[in-house]
């Protein structure tokens, strides 16, 4: 009898804590500046939430180290959904690269929603004699270590798409890694190296103004805003499927309850018209799931960005 009161006593607390969260404010960490696509996604989501549990919902930037500091500050929070981290394709790419993390991404942070994703192209000066995959592949195979490929940064997902094409198609590529988007962009308008994986939605201003010439899309669909453009899994590395994906995942050990909640409402976020619009115009795929989906999602993107940094011997910075 004693048995089955506890019990019904924990089930009513678990019903009570789901009908009652949040107790109080809520912080989504954002791991980079102010302004960009990241932050914007936290912006817009944020009222949403906040009228949906009757709590300020606040955005908070914590950039770094490759976006690690923030993820380890909500890895290390209260597991009570209270911290939520909106986390990018830059969370797989540190679990794959870094030899030693102040948290676990695996255990200290669980999966809540997948978000949206952005597909990536390939981009190159108009002075380069290539305008397809194909030509660009053959073009790197009679000039093999001559061309090379700008990127963010030495241990980002751009870079790490770049060495999968070169690792599916056997080409050799030199990698160039500036300190940022912005200027390895420039490199390659300037004409200082020959390639990149851009951002859609960064490109396409480049594009339409002359200053860059597409190749590809790195998505296994193509990209929403340039259909036109073939992709690489279609034409020269069949199965090649990588973009910039958003995210949002909580502390480790948070109940499973809160979890579901949260991704019940940030579904019924990213179904406003107003929202689903203003991220579709961003070049944003939406496609929210259950937590189970993303969990998924998140070993596959890093097993898979494992085994390129470990054939392509990338190491953290």
């Amino acid at each position: 009898m004693r048995t089955l009161l506890l019990l019904g006593l924990i089930f009513f607390a678990a019903g009570l804590s789901a009908q009652t969260f949040p107790q109080r404010p809520v912080r989504i960490v954002v791991p980079f500046p102010p302004g960009g696509s990241t932050d914007i996604t936290a912006r817009l989501i944020a009222p949403q939430l906040q009228e949906a549990w009757k709590q300020p919902v606040l955005v908070e930037n914590r950039p770094g180290a490759g976006a690690n500091i923030g993820a380890e500050f909500v890895a290390k929070s209260a597991p009570d959904g209270h911290t939520l981290l909106l986390a990018t394709t830059a969370l797989a790419a540190s679990a794959a690269i870094a030899e030693k993390l102040a948290y676990d991404p695996r255990k200290d942070l669980v999966p809540v929603v997948f978000l949206s994703s952005i597909p990536n192209v390939l981009v190159v000066p108009p002075s380069l004699p290539a305008s397809t995959p194909q030509e660009f592949v053959a073009l790197a195979r009679a000039q093999p270590g001559k061309l090379n490929f700008a990127s963010p940064g030495a241990t980002t997902g751009q870079r790490l798409t770049f060495e999968l094409l070169k690792q599916m198609t056997g080409i050799d590529v030199v990698h160039v890694p500036y300190k940022g988007g912005a200027p390895a962009g420039q490199a390659v308008i300037a004409g200082e190296v020959q390639s990149m994986i851009m951002n859609v939605v960064e490109a396409v201003p480049h594009l339409k103004a002359g200053r860059l010439k597409a190749i590809a899309a790195t998505t296994a669909r193509r990209a929403a805003m340039l259909p036109e453009l073939p992709t690489l899994s279609e034409t020269v590395a069949p199965g090649l499927d990588a973009s910039v994906w958003q995210g949002v995942l909580a502390s480790g050990g948070t109940p499973r309850h809160i979890i579901e909640r949260i991704n019940r409402d940030l579904a019924a976020a990213l179904a406003q018209p107003d929202v689903r619009e203003r991220l579709a115009g961003m070049g944003m795929e939406l496609g929210p799931g259950s937590p189970a989906d993303f969990e998924r999602f998140l070993g596959e993107e890093i097993s898979k960005w494992s085994r390129v940094a470990k054939a392509a011997n990338v190491k953290a910075e």
